[in-house]
Order: structure tokens, then sequence, then C-alpha cells
């Protein structure tokens, strides 16, 4: 029960952050007047949260993480019920950048309080269920969000998201218990640099990063090689929705495997980079058989990879400092979103998108040999 809260408030920033996302380029809103327009309506709710997770995780570990993520979840309410009370679409604007900076308040948070309220020992299948709900928020976001515009378009989605974010942070105050900040030494600037740069703290950020960045690649341009395959619409989405469900069933697998002692965060982060490798060079073989293939093999590579970079992130990091740490590795999560697309996009647009694939395969098999962590 404790811990409910927590999985559905990585349930509900999954959920923002893709329901809309999806629905707006196919939407016939005003707010979207031009590509221009949608990419900086995207680049909201992302930006946002590279500009303020780092710094909302660091006020995290000085009044509490749980204050936060209440303080988080109440802003999302807020930001997505002020589109509702104003259906104008410069209003769209305001609501989705405050939807993101509330994100960036209690998503670090949540994670912060995975980690303080499981021993080490379950650190594994905790942050392994985390990225389960996390992942069928991906997954419903696009499906959900575009059933909800269709109906009564996005002032019924945003609708929806105040009353989940509402009802979440009433769960929360209710059963997440307190969890008082713990003392903290003084840090300065220079021990701040020391701890990011930190192969301890740098190797898992970065696993992460090259996860999301594959993610975020299979689930934009593996619909455009279906597309070129034949596959409709439906086909292709079957194909993106198979990586997602792919990823979620893996997390909470390897979060089991690593308590027990089945599976080490060097292999399994080793591991979760070479399936995620072979997979793109399965996405650039022709055929729908490839297709579905790469989408199984980067799905799971990225689930491995996930639980087991925030369990070594948990496991390493003092708990008076887990806010700013785990603020500070979202961070890095999302410059491997954006990362990603932009280096497969700038390869395709020169080659071909098949070359793209490629690049980033070999990308993430060069990960695998520079970024395997010391033996735990």
């Amino acid at each position: 029960m404790t811990m409910s809260p927590l999985y559905a408030a990585g349930f509900t920033t999954a959920f923002g952050a893709h329901a809309v996302a999806a629905n707006l380029g196919a939407s016939s809103s005003d707010a979207v007047t031009s590509l221009l327009t949608l990419g900086l309506l995207l680049a909201l709710y992302d930006g946002a949260e590279v500009l303020l997770k780092p710094v909302f995780g660091t006020i995290a570990d000085r009044i509490g993480a749980r204050p936060m993520l209440l303080f988080g979840l109440a802003g999302f309410a807020i930001a997505s019920g002020t589109y509702v009370l104003v259906d104008r679409p410069g209003w769209l604007w305001v609501a989705r950048l405050g939807q993101g900076a509330a994100a960036s308040a209690f998503s670090p948070a949540a994670s912060a309080l995975v980690a303080r309220l499981n021993p080490s020992a379950k650190h594994g299948r905790a942050f392994g269920s985390y990225g389960f709900y996390k992942s069928i928020g991906y997954t419903a976001g696009p499906l959900l969000g575009g059933g909800l515009v269709w109906l009564g378009g996005f002032r019924l989605l945003f609708g929806v998201m105040t009353v989940l974010a509402a009802g979440v942070a009433v769960w929360a105050l209710i059963a997440v218990p307190a969890v008082p900040p713990l003392p903290r030494t003084r840090q300065t600037v220079l021990d701040l640099a020391r701890r990011i740069t930190d192969p301890v703290f740098l190797r898992p950020t970065t696993a992460l990063a090259a996860a999301t960045a594959a993610l975020s690649v299979g689930v934009g341009f593996l619909p455009v090689t279906g597309a070129a395959d034949g596959l409709g619409t439906i086909a292709t989405g079957a194909a993106v929705s198979l990586l997602a469900a792919t990823a979620a069933v893996v997390q909470p697998r390897t979060g089991r495997a690593l308590d027990a002692g089945k599976l080490t965060t060097s292999t399994g982060i080793a591991l979760g980079l070479g399936l995620a490798a072979v997979g793109f060079v399965c996405a650039a073989l022709p055929g729908v058989a490839f297709l579905l293939i790469a989408s199984a093999l980067i799905g799971a590579g990225t689930g491995v990879i996930t639980p087991l970079g925030f369990a070594a992130l948990a496991a390493s990091t003092p708990p008076e400092r887990l806010g700013q740490t785990m603020g500070t590795a979202e961070l890095g999560r999302e410059l491997g979103d954006a990362g990603g697309p932009l280096l497969v996009a700038t390869v395709a647009t020169v080659a071909v998108l098949d070359v793209g694939y490629l690049a980033l395969a070999v990308l993430l098999a060069l990960g695998l040999l520079m970024l395997r962590p010391a033996r735990n």
C-alpha cells in the first residue's frame, strides 16, 4: 500500500508526457498551427524537466521527498485544470509548461522515496516495479489519450489528467509515510562536480540515458520503418506496443533477479546494451519479421537497464543526497530521450533511416565496452 501511490506517480508522469505529445500532431487544435509550433509544444514538457529536475531533487533533500511529491502532484493537477477552465489555444502552452515543471518536482521525489522506503536488498524489485508502471503509462498514453481527445478534445484529456494527479496526491498524502530529511554535510559546487563525474554515478546514468535514447528512437522511428514495409497504422502501432510491453514485463523480473543475486549490475547493463544494439541491427534489415524482433529486443534491452541503473545509483548515494542524485540522473535520461532521435534523424537525413539505426547500434555497442561498471 505504501509503494502503490509512488508507482501511480510514475504512471502519471509517463501518461502525462505521452498522452498529449502523441496526439498533438494528429489533432485539429488551434494551438498547433505549424510543424515548428508542434515541435515547440512538444519541447515544453521535456525542456522544463531538463532544467528543473536537478533543482527540485536538491530541494527534496532539504525539505523531504514526501512534501515535494505532494507539491508536484498538486501542481500537475492545477496546471492540467487550468486548461480545462480556460479552453483556449494560448493556455495549452501554459498548461504544458506547468505540467513539465510539476513533473520535475514529483518524479525525482518519487524515485528517492522508492529508495528510502525499501532496504537496499530490495531496491532491484522496487525500481523494477516502479519502471513497470511508468512503462504502462508510456504504453497507455497514446492510445487512451487518443480516445479521450476523440471523445471530447484536449479539454477532456486535461480533465482526466487533473483528476488523476489530484487523486494520486490524496492517495500519497494518506498512504506514504513521512520520511524526514537527513542531516547533510555542506556541499560545494566542486563537491557536486566530483560526485556527478565519479564513474559510480556516471556509468549507470549514462546507461540510463542510452536506454532512454533507444526507447525513444524505437517508439519514434519504427513506425516509419513499418510503413515502408507496407504496414498500416494499426500494425505499426502494435509493433511499438510490443516494444513498450516487453520493457514493462522485463523490468520487475530484472529487479527480482538483481535482489536474488542472479544478476549483477555490470552483467545486466552489458546485456541490456547488447540486446538494444542487436535490436537496431534487426530494424535495419528488411521485412516485418525483423521489425517485430527489433521491437522485442529494444524493449527487452531498455527494460533490463532501467531498474539496474536506478538501483545502482541508490546503492552508491548517501541517503541524504538521493533527491539530488535522482534528479540529476533523470536529467541524463531526458538528454538521451532527445539525443537519440536527433542522432538517428541527422544520419538518416544524410543517408537513409537504416544507416541511422546502425549508427545508434554502434554507439550502444561501444557503450557496452565503455560503460561496463566495476564488478559488484
